[in-house]
């Protein structure tokens, strides 16, 4: 096949999901495909033989990732064209050309539903899941206000912290908490406050990220992931910070940040619950093909479900290839089964 990687974009997490892309490009490619990675939004330059693009060799420079989040402004800023489009010169004539485009995208830019609602519209097959769905499950309220009902999780309040309140907030809140902005991923813009001083600090931070936050129970647990795939739940995989701070940005994408066991030594019962908590989510939400679970899970064995991520990570370091890996697929079939049930499901209209 003739498959376009999206990556990039304009998002918090954008070098993450360059990381992610170059990965996939050299997986499909591995499996026979011809790939074109773009960046959605630099775009194509103009005088780019986009047929040549399939076959064009791989920069190696995204596969390690920054520890820092990227510098938006200065993105923006770098474009040439400066147009007001999140979607660069040529990306959908590009994938107007491919049998299947597959999304590396991560954060707003690419797992909100709205690229994948463009790709609908031109009639383009994409990976993961369909435009409502995803942007159901990029806001955090939301789904939680859907899934309540079938599986526990923390208390939380959604506000919009503006300066005018931030002083009422910093001191009605009930700590420890968790301040959260409701559409980013990787961590970024998470706080977990003990302290008003704490609060005060993740509360200013939101403003920043736009104000629209979730404030959610701090559980005080072990955190515990697991991906659907197919239809199916893996094997859970345990996140365990090297020190005592939570699994932040750096954490995540950096080697050696944290320690990772898969499967998660944990009793068959709360494997087996998180498993279905994890379906339930899924199913709830109206996903496909796949997604990975995000749970807390005191010492009594409760799964306190916190999101659900539509396009996880395919980094070196990212989660679903280890529950992958435990199951015996390796990194190349993972990619591969993704592209495959993706041209399934978007046959069957979803």
């Amino acid at each position: 096949m003739k498959i376009v990687v999206l990556a990039g974009g304009l998002s918090p997490e954008r070098n993450v999901s360059l990381s992610s892309g170059t990965m996939v490009s050299e997986a499909l490619r591995a499996k026979g495909h011809r790939t074109a990675m773009a960046d959605l939004f630099f775009g194509v330059n103009s005088g780019a033989d986009l047929e040549a693009l399939f076959d064009a060799p791989l920069s190696q420079e995204y596969k390690r990732i920054s520890p820092k989040a990227p510098d938006l402004n200065a993105i923006r800023a770098s474009r040439k064209d400066q147009s007001p489009s999140a979607i660069g010169p040529r990306v959908l004539e590009l994938c107007q050309m491919a049998d299947l485009v597959y999304l590396a995208l991560h954060g707003t830019c690419g797992e909100d539903g709205r690229v994948q609602a463009a790709l609908d519209l031109l009639g383009v097959p994409y990976t993961g899941s369909g435009c409502l769905a995803s942007a159901i499950a990029m806001d955090k309220d939301l789904t939680k206000r859907l899934v309540a009902d079938r599986v526990t999780t923390p208390r939380w309040q959604t506000v919009t912290v503006t300066p005018e309140n931030l002083e009422q907030l910093t001191q009605e809140t009930e700590l420890p908490v968790v301040v959260k902005p409701i559409d980013s991923g990787s961590s970024i813009g998470v706080y977990i406050a003990k302290t008003r001083r704490e609060l005060a600090h993740g509360l200013e931070e939101s403003i920043r990220m736009g104000g629209r936050t979730v404030l959610e129970q701090y559980i005080q647990g072990r955190e515990i992931q697991v991906a659907i795939l197919d239809g199916k739940a893996l094997p859970s995989i345990e996140i365990i910070p090297s020190d005592d701070s939570f699994y932040d940005y750096e954490n995540k994408y950096q080697p050696g940040m944290a320690q990772e066991v898969c499967p998660a030594e944990i009793p068959p019962e709360w494997e087996a619950r998180l498993g279905r908590d994890a379906l339930a989510v899924f199913e709830t939400v109206g996903l496909s093909v796949y997604a990975r679970a995000d749970f807390i899970v005191p010492p009594d064995g409760t799964p306190y479900f916190l999101e659900i991520n539509t396009l996880p990570g395919m980094t070196p370091t990212s989660l679903v290839p280890q529950e992958a890996a435990a199951v015996g697929i390796d990194y190349e079939s993972l990619c591969q089964i993704i592209a495959d049930v993706s041209l399934e499901v978007r046959k069957g209209g979803g």
